[in-house]
């Protein structure tokens, strides 16, 4: 490749990862599109947390068997029309929770965020694998990482900053339907990056397949590799971790270590998806680089709960406590882009947008699942556990990721 061409293919590539990024970042802020705004919704409505935490659970059941679904259509239509109606749905479910006057319009705001929220994970990875060149393939997955830390770590500033200051919780929901607006309008206007139908009729990635399966004699055939099952696991568990983490780290590191204010506490929570987003940059040039993505995982994950379950002791100082707590973002973040080529390379041909919808709905199951759990370790004053917890589920999903790996590193001798 002449440096000529190599540098047209970098600028092409660096356009798909940016829009793509940029949708994947608009995903996870929707995820937040209502917790940070339960105080003052509590205060209008007089809605318990319980009330409010199961709008959240109705946003990611739907998401994750949506995810699923998802992964069908995309394979059948292409990813860009439906990653169009993805974001249109965001901003409708902005336009209904603005409007809410009770209940049933924040459930309905839930379902349309959830609806939006489910192609997302088929239709990045899809757009991903086909237009960008196999030597950016490892830095593209890592801007998806980051770009979905920036996104959760942007919605509560955006939601409760605009409620502060506007006094209007309304206002902030229709200024996240007008940020979803923008962004459907910014990539429809740059879709040709986004364009994956030349590739629909060749077939997926080129990457290491598990198993040829012609999916065109059977749509579902995917379904009988056991290695897309192991890929939903190992998400399950990753997810359930990182849940713990977003959820209830900041109430039980107070627990834990009194003398931190709930306020500091909560910086254990930003600083570790911080971190995350930062490992995630070293984590591309991993995944580009090296054979066995299942031992980078392996290592950075059980460090990042090696680092969780040590914060969890209460034998250190608070302040360090806080910061190694976060530091655990580092693990997770440098993990992640391996994990998402280790999910390509096990993706038959063909069923790309499947794959990825069914594996990726773990992550939702992980959330859904992991929360009313944790929630009951706090309700029992057990908030070590909260981090042991964490710590455990990020070590068994590294055992998923193993029999991942050895089974893509079968396939690969046998091709030689």
């Amino acid at each position: 490749m002449t440096n000529a061409t190599a540098s047209t293919s970098l600028g092409h590539d660096a356009r798909t990862i940016g829009l793509v990024g940029l949708a994947h970042g608009a995903s996870h802020f929707f995820h937040l599109l209502l917790p940070p705004l339960f105080p003052w919704l509590m205060a209008e409505f007089g809605y318990s947390y319980v009330e409010l935490g199961t709008v959240v659970s109705v946003f990611f059941v739907v998401s994750g068997v949506g995810q699923m679904l998802a992964g069908f259509l995309v394979d059948k239509v292409g990813a860009r029309p439906i990653l169009f109606a993805a974001l249109a749905s965001f901003a409708l479910a902005g336009l209904v929770a603005a409007s809410a006057q009770n209940y049933a319009m924040l459930v309905a705001a839930a379902v349309l965020a959830g609806l939006g929220n489910a192609p997302f994970h088929p239709v990045d990875f899809t757009i991903l694998n086909q237009r960008v060149s196999p030597q950016n393939m490892g830095h593209a997955f890592s801007v998806h990482g980051i770009s979905g830390n920036v996104g959760w770590a942007a919605a509560p500033v955006f939601m409760a900053g605009i409620t502060s200051w506007t006094g209007s919780w309304r206002i902030a929901c229709f200024s996240g339907a007008v940020l979803a607006l923008v962004v459907l309008a910014i990539v429809v206007h740059q879709r040709r990056w986004l364009d994956d139908r030349p590739h629909l009729t060749a077939g997926a990635s080129k990457g290491i397949a598990v198993a040829a399966v012609k999916t065109e004699e059977n749509p579902f055939s995917f379904l009988a590799l056991p290695v897309v099952w192991l890929c939903f696991a190992f998400f399950f568990f990753t997810t359930a971790g990182l849940s713990a983490v977003q959820s209830f780290a900041s109430p039980a590191l107070h627990s834990l270590y009194p003398q931190l204010s709930l306020a500091v506490t909560y910086w254990m929570v930003t600083g570790f998806m911080l971190c995350s987003a930062v490992g995630m940059v070293g984590g591309g040039f991993l995944a580009a680089r090296v054979l066995r993505l299942d031992r980078v995982i392996a290592v950075f994950l059980l460090l990042a709960g090696a680092l969780l379950a040590l914060a969890g002791t209460g034998w250190l100082p608070g302040y360090l406590a806080l910061a190694v707590g976060a530091a655990a973002g580092f693990g997770q973040g440098l993990a992640g882009p391996s994990r998402d080529m280790l999910i390509k390379q096990a993706a038959p041909p063909g069923a790309t947008g499947r794959v990825y919808g069914t594996v990726y709905s773990g992550l939702d199951l992980g959330f859904s699942v992991a929360a009313p759990i944790f929630g009951w370790l706090m309700d029992h004053q057990q908030p070590q556990g909260v981090f042991y917890g964490a710590a455990l589920a990020l070590a068994v999903s590294v055992l998923a990721a193993g029999a991942v790996g050895s089974q893509v590193q079968q396939q690969r001798l046998q091709a030689i």
